[in-house]
């Protein structure tokens, strides 16, 4: 490392390095040299990425700088000839990045306040850039290559089914191609006190519709629980505001309702993909399979976009009525009572005693123990049926099941 940077830096010392959570195809290193703060992002050993994807990144968060927008400073990047595997090296910038804090603490009450518009000027200015400034980028058609993916999954959905036929049929004519993030949204942003300090994790970075990234920033699943439309901070007529008086072209209403569908059930897809690297073996691990079941979040949401009337009066339907916890041939505990201690001793002892990652996947476990709790209380199938009306009722039924909080979000 301290080679890659002397020619920047001059001799430097490395000290402090530390891998940070986050980051599932990229790793990402807290260290610094000679006292100044910087990340490393780079390829994880033995699982590298597109030929140049590393280089793309650098290049699209050097444009940005150059243009005045808030990004990390790029200082180096290697194609893996000296790291071992690609990778670029980059300011650390201060600031907050987990979105369930922005939204919630004190610290962050005057950034709520100015962070969708300054998200969108700083899409306005992104969509503004010339896209002869990143050569190596190429246009991505996001809507075929998650159906693609969809396709290899082995669970269906009937309403994502139903939602690719709308969006096939609906499909706006685009207007403009531009330099496209690809992921900017709550959880890919860095906040401090005043508001956007800089976006990052550019690897989705392409070229593409500008109304791509507006879209995606307002899928609902980047609210984390918050009401308002653009990731809990802002209105969809406040981005627009801002996004259209910073250089952002014109937004087609309609077409920004298209890319919404768009984007959320792209979540849906990945969602979906990632419990089934879990549940095919490939990978271990209980958090994807939590993943699997945010998938009824993905497809109320569709349901809420497209057929908003089933949606309400799917809402208003009373619940299946919980079945008693009555002892049964193996007596007490019940299975519920023993999933409900468990859950508790999470909660309870280990997440309070704990931080971090393993904090994280407590409180992850803990939830996947709520679900099965709900679950066994339910002796009541899913309403079935192809039709929106049937849809609703029958994604509402899963949901109460998966995260009955998101029913009334």
């Amino acid at each position: 490392m301290a080679s890659l940077l002397e020619p920047v830096l001059g001799p430097v010392a490395i000290d402090n390095l530390q891998r940070l959570s986050g980051g599932a195809s990229r790793e990402t290193w807290s260290f610094e040299a000679g006292g100044r703060p910087l990340i490393l992002r780079r390829d994880p050993p033995g699982r590298p990425g597109l030929p140049g994807s590393m280089r793309l990144e650098a290049d699209a968060m050097r444009a940005c700088h150059r243009a005045g927008l808030a990004v990390p400073e790029v200082l180096v990047d290697d194609d893996g000839s000296v790291l071992g595997t690609a990778g670029l090296v980059m300011t650390r910038v201060p600031g907050e990045t987990l979105a369930r804090r922005i939204l919630r603490d004190d610290e962050f009450a005057s950034a709520r306040g100015v962070l969708v518009d300054d998200l969108g000027r700083f899409l306005g200015g992104l969509h503004a850039i010339d896209v002869n400034e990143l050569p190596g980028a190429h246009e991505v058609d996001s809507l075929a290559q998650y159906w693609s993916s969809y396709e290899l999954i082995a669970d269906k959905s009937p309403t994502f089914e139903r939602t690719y036929d709308w969006l096939i049929a609906n499909r706006p004519e685009r207007t403009a191609t531009t330099i496209v993030h690809g992921d900017l949204r709550m959880g890919n942003v860095i906040v401090d006190e005043r508001g956007l300090a800089a976006a990052i994790d550019w690897e989705l970075v392409h070229l593409g519709d500008p109304l791509e990234d507006l879209g995606w920033l307002c899928v609902k699943a980047w609210r984390f629980g918050a009401p308002l439309e653009v990731g809990g901070v802002g209105t969809i007529d406040q981005l627009v505001a801002a996004y259209e008086g910073a250089g952002g072209r014109p937004v087609d209403r309609d077409a920004l309702h298209w890319w919404l569908v768009q984007k959320t059930l792209q979540w849906g897809i990945g969602c979906m993909g990632q419990a089934s690297v879990h549940l095919m073996g490939a990978v271990r691990s209980h958090e994807l399979a939590a993943i699997g079941r945010r998938v009824a979040e993905q497809e109320w949401d569709l349901i809420e976009l497209l057929a908003p009337d089933e949606w309400n009066t799917a809402r208003a339907a009373p619940l299946p009525a919980s079945l008693p916890d009555e002892p049964g041939l193996f007596g007490r505990p019940t299975a519920r009572e023993i999933l409900d201690a468990v859950r508790g001793y999470l909660t309870e002892d280990v997440m309070p005693g704990t931080s971090g990652r393993l904090s994280f996947h407590a409180r992850v476990a803990a939830n996947m123990l709520a679900i099965v709790e709900r679950e066994l209380a339910q002796d009541t199938p899913p309403h079935a049926g192809d039709d929106w009306a049937s849809l609703a009722m029958a994604v509402r039924d899963k949901l109460a099941v998966a995260n009955p909080k998101h029913l009334s979000t």
